[in-house]
């Protein structure tokens, strides 16, 4: 039976709405074990960025999935290819990595060729979207329109207060997998905990460090 190491990575806690959370990765990882008679011998999460080639360098939980697999000689399994990244780049360099990866939506069979096609049009449709995002803008303004909602600001305040509720709540059934996961190593302070989140290089919501208030916050909301 073939040894997979799966990988899940999420970027930020709106992502368990779109598809990508921690939970729809896993199940579409377990189908594709399922079907091709492979053993999950390790689960690795990440909450951190994709973006940039050197995104490598800053999300520690994949490297320690890197130096896991090298050394039981296994593959590594996403679900979908923008969970390692959509930067060309980023993709050859994993495949510098000499470690097997696998995406489960193309298959088990997808040659590094035809990953390199994927990773290139996802790279390039996000570069039309930003494109298109900057031009419409661009044209709104030079009309004169003012860019910006700012004739009901206590109406814009409360949807910012619900979009940032809504969020954290977000964020939160993201990350608690992991902190469930540190507690099952024996961390069971709040302290502990934020510790173990540092060290993985994993940020709060807000980008910043963990310390024992803002686990406890986390925690709250589970």
């Amino acid at each position: 039976m073939r040894q997979i190491i799966s990988y899940i990575r999420v970027s930020t806690g709106k992502q368990g709405k779109s598809g990508l959370g921690i939970e729809a990765q896993r199940e579409a990882i377990a189908r594709f074990a399922a079907a091709e008679g492979c053993e999950i011998v390790a689960e690795h999460i990440e909450v951190e960025t994709g973006k940039g080639a050197d995104a490598i360098d800053r999300r520690p939980v994949l490297a320690a999935a890197l130096a896991q697999a090298r050394k039981s000689k296994a593959a590594i399994v996403v679900a979908k290819l923008c969970r390692l990244s959509r930067d060309v780049a980023f993709i050859s360099g994993m495949m510098a990595q000499r470690v097997p990866f696998i995406v489960t939506e193309l298959g088990a069979d997808a040659d590094p060729f035809m990953l390199h096609i994927y990773a290139a049009l996802a790279e390039k449709e996000r570069g039309m979207i930003a494109d298109r995002t900057r031009a419409a803008l661009g044209a709104k303004k030079a009309q004169g329109a003012v860019l910006g909602n700012r004739t009901n600001l206590h109406e814009a305040q409360s949807l910012g207060a619900a979009a940032n509720a809504a969020g954290a709540e977000a964020f939160a059934a993201n990350i608690l997998p992991i902190i469930h996961q540190i507690q099952a190593s024996g961390a069971t302070t709040g302290r502990a905990i934020a510790q173990a989140l540092n060290a993985r290089g994993i940020r709060t919501a807000r980008g910043g460090m963990w310390h024992d208030s803002t686990v406890r916050n986390v925690l709250a909301r589970g």
